[in-house]
């Protein structure tokens, strides 16, 4: 005689990559989820993400292997269907101030160390890599990343929901600021602000820069290093480009709808937070900072900024993503992730295989949570 199955019950609170990813892979493994969202669907850091789906530059090792494996998930996902609007790997493209061809250089020499696929380019080659790019305003060299790409957040949000509808997850949006709730030292739901409770097998934090401080009503402290930040989408504008952009005074890539998608960390400073926690941003720095994408791009067209967003950038107190469950609060596990979007299928693939095995992936062995302990 088989035993019946038992369904797992997990409370995933957040709307954003991260809880939506290990929603949807919690569902795909039989368990019944509800999803818990303070406000809308990808209303935090990610709708406003630049998303570029990388592992350039220098990081552990073990971080490594982890942003290698999401762009794997996600290279499958684009192989479903190229034409997508919303994914896209046509490279990346880096270079440094003038002056610092070093940085450049040496990015690109690590990069070819451990096999990233890297190009050092003087701006004369560039053309023949890449295409939108106004040679004219890169300084001394440049590299090229081919296997990079970028993704719309809020489109594979949306992507990702209607499997979520069609398992049989409940969502639970505009909820406000929730709490997990525990008892005996164990969680065992998520409590909302107009008194709901949704009790759990399992829950998930994934608030972005928030999560530290949701779990910190139970003791645990994580560090937390989240910057304010802007993402800026302008009108539909003509230009080539299709790789992502990351140079000294702006980031941009390609947007649905022939727009883009543009940030930077010069104007931080300039972002004001507001005592209700609210954040602005003035249009004089918008405006700049599209000016600055525009000297970028072939024929330097006029861009015209049509909305942005503002608030923190989710970044752990060492940089490192923080995935697992909390060793203090059994039954609890968290994602916290600076790379949350280049992290956001494989983190939900693993996080949910932690969650309904029991089992420790090895892959996650190094971004515990209980490394930021304070014993």
């Amino acid at each position: 005689m088989t035993s019946p199955k038992i369904e797992t019950e997990v409370a995933v609170l957040g709307g954003g990559i991260l809880g939506v990813s290990t929603a949807v892979h919690l569902l795909r493994g039989g368990a019944s989820v509800v999803l818990i969202t303070e406000s809308t669907l990808a209303s935090g850091a990610t709708g406003r993400s630049l998303s570029w789906l990388n592992s350039a530059g220098k990081r552990s090792d073990a971080y490594h292997a982890l942003r290698m494996a999401g762009i794997d998930r996600y290279r499958t996902l684009f192989a479903a269907d190229p034409s997508r609007e919303w994914l896209q790997f046509d490279g990346g493209l880096f270079w440094a101030a003038a002056g610092e061809a070093a940085k450049a250089e040496t990015r690109h020499e690590y990069e070819q160390s451990h096999g990233y696929d890297s190009k050092l380019a003087k701006p004369e080659q560039i053309s023949a890599l890449t295409c939108g790019i106004d040679e004219a305003a890169v300084s001394d060299v440049a590299v090229f990343n081919p296997g990079e790409g970028w993704v719309s957040l809020p489109h594979l949000v949306e992507y990702l929901m209607a499997e979520f509808n069609a398992l049989g997850g409940t969502l639970v949006a505009e909820a406000g600021k929730s709490r997990v709730l525990a008892k005996d030292g164990k969680a065992w739901g998520i409590g909302t602000k107009d008194g709901s409770i949704y009790a759990a097998d399992k829950v998930v934090v994934a608030c972005g820069a928030a999560t530290p401080a949701v779990v910190e009503e139970h003791g645990i402290y994580i560090a937390n290093g989240s910057p304010i930040s802007a993402l800026v989408i302008t009108e539909a504008a003509d230009y080539k480009l299709k790789a992502v952009l990351n140079t000294p005074r702006a980031a941009a890539r390609p947007n649905p709808g022939g727009t883009l998608a543009l940030d930077h960390g010069w104007y931080e400073e300039r972002i004001v937070e507001h005592p209700d926690g609210s954040f602005s941003i003035p249009e004089e720095v918008v405006q700049e900072l599209t000016e600055e994408a525009s000297r970028l791009l072939e024929g330097n067209p006029q861009l015209t900024p049509a909305s942005w967003k503002v608030g923190r950038k989710p970044i752990p107190g060492d940089g490192e993503p923080v995935f697992g469950e909390l060793e203090k609060l059994p039954g609890c596990f968290v994602a916290f992730s600076h790379s949350g979007a280049t992290l956001g299928l494989i983190a939900g693939e693993l996080l949910s295989h932690e969650i309904l095995s029991g089992q420790k992936h090895p892959m996650l062995a190094t971004f515990r949570p209980e490394r930021f302990s304070r014993e």
